[in-house]
């Protein structure tokens, strides 16, 4: 039972996380339309400068044998002077199933902290919150690699994915959250993408694009060259992906604390079921 919370708990976050999650690619811009191109190599070299950001998203998915997720939620980042990740998920649904209260995951260098009600309450704790080292073995192995992936939660290879397209098209100006931006249109091939990842980054990056043959992109960018919108959708085999995520507060500071130490408590390492 612990281990199907657990793992209900971190693929719900996983799939905020995982929509960008391992999406590093080092596909150079295309030439093809090469205004549009020439926009999407800028904004991910601009990216990948970035140190902090606030990012908003919604994430449906469905799987063949997992059944249909949504996920809507939103996270600070930080970059320096140390890794650090505040994500709250406010709706939590997975396979019919829903976390009442959400998920709550707060990372500081190579430690989570986990917030779950339901957890809690199966485990018996009487404090809110979990302490989860990202080097831990054992029962907290699906925390650790689903929740681990917030450190792969880069906006710059998040952009750099989307230059592996072939068809890039701008398609209009637009406003986005009152700012004046231009609209990008295209498909980048995941296969293709996913390969220039690092080897042991590739099944991640898989199993968040939901293993899609194409992904159609939308990507909004203002006059700064940094994006302000980022949609996603793809289906291949009965699994889709239905992605918008909204950044906002680039290189702004954020803070990001860790819970009181007195209301945090240890995942039970004797629990195996």
């Amino acid at each position: 039972m612990l281990k199907r919370t657990i793992s209900m708990t971190a693929a719900s976050a996983a799939l905020v996380v995982a929509a960008v999650a391992g999406c590093g690619s080092n596909a150079q811009p295309i030439q093809v339309n090469l205004a549009a191109s020439e926009v999407l190599a800028q904004a991910a070299q601009k990216t990948a400068e970035v140190t902090s950001y606030t990012v908003d998203a919604v994430v449906n998915v469905t799987e063949p044998q997992a059944g249909s997720g949504k996920v809507q939620g939103r996270m600070l980042y930080q970059s320096k002077p140390q890794l650090a990740a505040d994500l709250t998920l406010d709706t939590v649904d997975m396979g019919g199933r829903s976390l009442q209260g959400g998920v709550r995951a707060v990372l500081q260098g190579d430690t989570v902290y986990v917030k779950v009600q339901q957890l809690n309450e199966f485990l018996g704790n009487t404090k809110p919150w979990i302490k989860v080292p990202l080097n831990e073995t054992g029962n907290a192995g699906e925390v650790n690699r689903y929740l681990g992936q917030i450190q792969q939660f880069d906006l710059g290879n998040m952009t750099k994915l989307v230059t592996a397209s072939q068809d890039v098209k701008a398609a209009g100006t637009e406003s986005v959250n009152g700012e004046d931006t231009t609209h990008y249109s295209g498909t980048f091939p995941v296969d293709v993408a996913v390969q220039q990842l690092p080897a042991d980054e590739q099944a991640q990056a898989r199993k968040g694009l939901a293993e899609l043959k194409d992904v159609k992109f939308d990507l909004w960018v203002a006059a700064d060259g940094l994006p302000r919108k980022l949609a996603l959708n793809g289906a291949k085999e009965g699994a889709t992906l239905d992605a918008t995520l909204f950044f906002k507060g680039f290189n702004e500071a954020v803070s990001i604390q860790a819970p009181p130490a007195d209301q945090v408590g240890e995942l039970p390492k004797n629990t195996t079921n």
